[in-house]
C-alpha cells in the first residue's frame, strides 16, 4: 500500500513559488541526501506553474503562454527545466533525484490547460479532443491557467489517464494535485477520476490534494481516494495560524492511518521566500518550530520542509534530524488530545509496539507556564521517561508530567515500560 507511514519532504513552494528552477531542486535534493535522508526524508516535489516561462515569484500571471506538448499534456519550460529539451520531460531530473536514493514529485492543477480547450488538441491514446472534456464553468479562483473537465464524460477519464501515463514514463513518485481538497463537492467526481487514472497508471505514486481546509464530512471519501489531504489553507509562519492548527488536529487526528493522512501543510522554517528575499528567514521562534514539528509529529501529519535546505542553520537541521520526534511518525497511533484550552494543550499516543506512551505538553500563552499531565500507565515496570527535545531522563516519573515550558514551547516524553 502506498504511504504506510506520512510522508516526508521538501516542496519548493514556500522558499521558491512559482520561480523554481532545475538547478535549485538539484541543489536541494543533494542536500536532503547527504543530510536528511538517513532520518526518513526522501521526497522532493517541484510546485506549481513549471510550465510557465515567466514565472519570477509566488504570484501568478494571467494570459500566461504555457509549455505543453500536442496532447494537451503540460512539460517543464526549458529555460528553467533545461534537461526536458528533446521531449525528455521530467525524466532526467526524476532520474538524477532517483540517483540519490530519493523519490521525485511535481504539483498539477486539476483539469487541463485552457489553451489545450481552445485549440482543440486531441487527447492521447483516445479518439477525444480536449474541448469537449472542458468544462468551461469550473475554474479556478486564483490561478488563470486551467479549465476542470466534465467528469461524467469518458473524455475526462481518457484525459486524466493520458497525463498519469506521461508521469509515469517521467518517473513520478507522488502528485500534488491542487484547486481540488476543499471543492466539495462541484469536485467529488473529479477527485475520484483522478485517483483512479493514478492508480491504474502502471506506477505507485502518492496522491496528495490541496488547498484545505478540506470538509471533515468528506473524510470517508478523502480516506478512499487520496494518500494525504489539506485541513488547512497555506500555512505560514504566523503563531495565530499555528495555535489555531490544535483545533484542527484535534478534530482530523482520528483519520490518520497507513496510506491515508490529514495533512496539516508544509513547515515554515529556515529560509523562506527566496524568490522575494534571499535574506528572508522563518518568523517561527525556536520554540514555536518546536511546538509545530511536535504537533505534526504526534498528529502524524505528512512532513513538508518549505526552506531552501541548503541555508539551514545549525538549528534548523537539528529540529529535521531529531530521530526520537520523527520516529512518532512510525512508531505510535491513535493519538488524541487530553485535553486544549486556550492557555495549553496535553497529547497522547500509543506506541505500536504496546511498550510506550508520547506524552507531548503544550503552552499556549504568552507567559511561561508549568503544563502538566496526568497518565494511565499499564500494568508493569516503567524503565524510563525520557523528553525527546533535550534528551533529559527523568529521575522517579509517576503518574503526574510536569514541564516548565516559555511561551508558545512544547516537551515531548516517551514512557517506556517492560
Amino acid at each position: 500500500m502506498t504511504a504506510q507511514t506520512p510522508p516526508m519532504g521538501w516542496n519548493s513552494w514556500d522558499c521558491w513559488g512559482a520561480a523554481v528552477t532545475e538547478e535549485t531542486v538539484r541543489r536541494n535534493a543533494e542536500y536532503m541526501a547527504e543530510k536528511l535522508r538517513p532520518f526518513g526524508w526522501e521526497y522532493i516535489v517541484v510546485d506549481i506553474q513549471w510550465a510557465q516561462p515567466t514565472a519570477v515569484n509566488h504570484s501568478y500571471e494571467p494570459f500566461s503562454e504555457l509549455t505543453m506538448d500536442g496532447f494537451g499534456r503540460l512539460t517543464p519550460a526549458l529555460n528553467r527545466f533545461p534537461s526536458a529539451a528533446g521531449g525528455a520531460g521530467f525524466r532526467p531530473l526524476a532520474d538524477y533525484v532517483h540517483s540519490l536514493g530519493l523519490k521525485f514529485g511535481i504539483h498539477i492543477m486539476r483539469g487541463m490547460p485552457r489553451m489545450a480547450a481552445h485549440r482543440h488538441l486531441p487527447i492521447e491514446g483516445s479518439e477525444y479532443f480536449c474541448h469537449t472534456a472542458a468544462n468551461p464553468n469550473s475554474i479556478c479562483a486564483w490561478n488563470p491557467d486551467m479549465y476542470g473537465l466534465r467528469c461524467e464524460r469518458p473524455e475526462a477519464r481518457a484525459y486524466y489517464d493520458s497525463i498519469f501515463r506521461l508521469y509515469a514514463q517521467w518517473g513520478v513518485d507522488f502528485v500534488k494535485c491542487d484547486d481540488i481538497a476543499r471543492e466539495y463537492p462541484h469536485c467529488r467526481r473529479e477527485i475520484e477520476v483522478i485517483s483512479e487514472a493514478c492508480r491504474s497508471c502502471g506506477r505507485e505514486m502518492v496522491l496528495s490534494l490541496s488547498p484545505g481546509p478540506a470538509p471533515l464530512e468528506q473524510a470517508e471519501h478523502l480516506k478512499q481516494y487520496a494518500n494525504m489531504w489539506r485541513i488547512t489553507d497555506d500555512f505560514w509562519d504566523d503563531w495565530r495560524l499555528l495555535k489555531g492548527m490544535f483545533e484542527r488536529a484535534e478534530k482530523w487526528c482520528v483519520h490518520a492511518a497507513p496510506g491515508h493522512w490529514p495533512d496539516a501543510d508544509m513547515l515554515p522554517v529556515g529560509a523562506l521566500r527566496q524568490c522575494d528575499n534571499p535574506e528572508d528567514r522563518t518568523r517561527f521562534t525556536p520554540a514555536e518550530q518546536r511546538t509545530m514539528m511536535s504537533l505534526w509529529a504526534m498528529m502524524r501529519s505528512p512532513l513538508m520542509i518549505g526552506a531552501e535546505m541548503p541555508k539551514n542553520d545549525d538549528f534548523t537541521l537539528s529540529l529535521l534530524t531529531n530521530g526520537d520526534i520523527l520516529a512518532i511518525l512510525r512508531e505510535s497511533s491513535h493519538a488524541h488530545p487530553l485535553r486544549t484550552t486556550d492557555l495549553e494543550s496535553v497529547w497522547v499516543a500509543p506506541r505500536t509496539d504496546g511498550k510506550g506512551l508520547y506524552v507531548a505538553l503544550f503552552n499556549l500563552s504568552d507567559k511561561k507556564r508549568a503544563v502538566t499531565a496526568e497518565t494511565e500507565l499499564p500494568q508493569g515496570v516503567l524503565s524510563e521517561c525520557r523528553e525527546l527535545w533535550t534528551g533529559r531522563r527523568v529521575l522517579r516519573p509517576g503518574r503526574t508530567l510536569r514541564a516548565s515550558l516559555p511561551a508558545h514551547d512544547a516537551a515531548v516524553y516517551l514512557l517506556s515500560w517492560n
